[in-house]
């Protein structure tokens, strides 16, 4: 995603610049191209969301409500306290909106990152970085869902529901066969998508209707999971970035970093992030709601913070909902851009100092 996301900047910025950007702008059935993908696509890609929460609820890292409460409050402050920078430059203005934006992390940027701390890393931390991640995930799941709907078309949105009352229905009746599932989901998606609710949250309510069980390598919903793993990863993610970061910059591109909702979206993911999660972790562990896993140290929580920082795919996402003015978002893409690339690299030096002298 990286690499794509650095040959579309160039890209667009190139000679055939104008004819790139035009592409993305191509209409199919009424739609553009980029529509199609940030609708379509990437209801796929929260059906994968969807199937790996509910695994984290049933037999992962959420199933232990004692160890789950750590990661749960610093997810919390990881939500709230960047969304507080970003109204504190933009309350009661046009761009109020955006206070979703510095809410998100990239969940496979941040792992991805942290990994390349091998095994200096420990477990506990891993376990701290993933469930904080897939309680965000589930964060900006309800935003988008409650905060970001247009007028809502009460009989799309019943149709849509209807079809998935019938799949839980399914599930009840211990239907496995994953194709009523698919076909069901497409129609759901269809109403969804004309009920003013955005389409994507079918992907999640499509993984909350297939059949879990025991969540062994022969449920459906481990199957499914299974097969979209690498499409996503390595199709459905590019291409969105693809799609969503071919950004004109002119040579004074460092300009769009001044306005208020920039500066909002700045703060909010590079200092926002780990304040957030560290008060709130902090606050959880002395009111003795749980304990700070003895192989971690506050230092360590600081340096996930940062690296929950790392907005890029959801924050993009939660832009094109909440702006509708193109420089807005072009702007917000080059924030998100800059607020993930010193995050990440604060994060790994943090992380990488501290583990070094703890854990030599």
């Amino acid at each position: 995603m990286l690499i794509v996301t650095v040959l579309s900047l160039i890209t667009a910025n190139s000679a055939i610049g104008a004819d790139y950007i035009e592409i993305w702008n191509y209409e199919i059935a009424g739609y553009s191209l980029v529509h199609w993908i940030n609708d379509g696509l990437m209801a796929i890609f929260f059906l994968m969301i969807g199937l790996e929460l509910e695994r984290e609820i049933y037999i992962g890292e959420l199933k232990d409500v004692k160890s789950a409460v750590l990661p749960i409050f610093g997810a919390v402050g990881g939500m709230l306290i960047p969304a507080f920078f970003f109204i504190i430059f933009n309350f009661g203005t046009s761009t109020q909106s955006g206070t979703g934006i510095p809410m998100a992390t990239d969940i496979a940027f941040a792992i991805g990152i942290l990994s390349l701390l091998g095994k200096k890393v420990p477990p506990s931390l891993k376990v701290f970085l993933v469930a904080l991640a897939v309680i965000d995930d589930l964060g900006a799941i309800l935003i988008i869902a409650f905060f970001y709907s247009k007028s809502v078309s009460v009989t799309y949105l019943a149709l849509s529901l209807s079809v998935f009352i019938i799949m839980l229905v399914l599930n009840r009746l211990k239907v496995h066969n994953l194709i009523p599932y698919i076909i069901g989901g497409i129609i759901m998606w269809y109403f969804m998508h004309n009920s003013g609710v955005h389409a994507t949250i079918t992907g999640v309510l499509l993984a909350i209707a297939i059949p879990f069980d025991d969540g062994g390598e022969k449920s459906p919903s481990y199957i499914l999971q299974h097969y979209l793993h690498k499409p996503v990863a390595f199709l459905i993610l590019p291409v969105f970035a693809i799609a969503n970061t071919c950004i004109p910059l002119t040579i004074t591109w460092y300009s769009s970093l001044t306005h208020n909702y920039t500066i909002g979206i700045i703060t909010g993911l590079f200092l926002g992030k780990p304040l957030g999660i560290l008060i709130f972790s902090f606050i959880s562990v002395k009111l003795g709601f749980c304990k700070l896993p003895q192989d971690l140290k506050w230092n360590n929580i600081i340096g996930v913070g940062f690296l929950a920082g790392i907005g890029f795919t959801m924050s993009i996402f939660i832009t094109l909902l909440a702006f509708d003015n193109s420089v807005f978002i072009n702007n917000s893409k080059i924030a998100i851009l800059f607020a993930s690339l010193i995050s990440g690299i604060t994060g790994y030096f943090w992380l990488k100092n501290s583990l070094k002298y703890e854990y030599k």
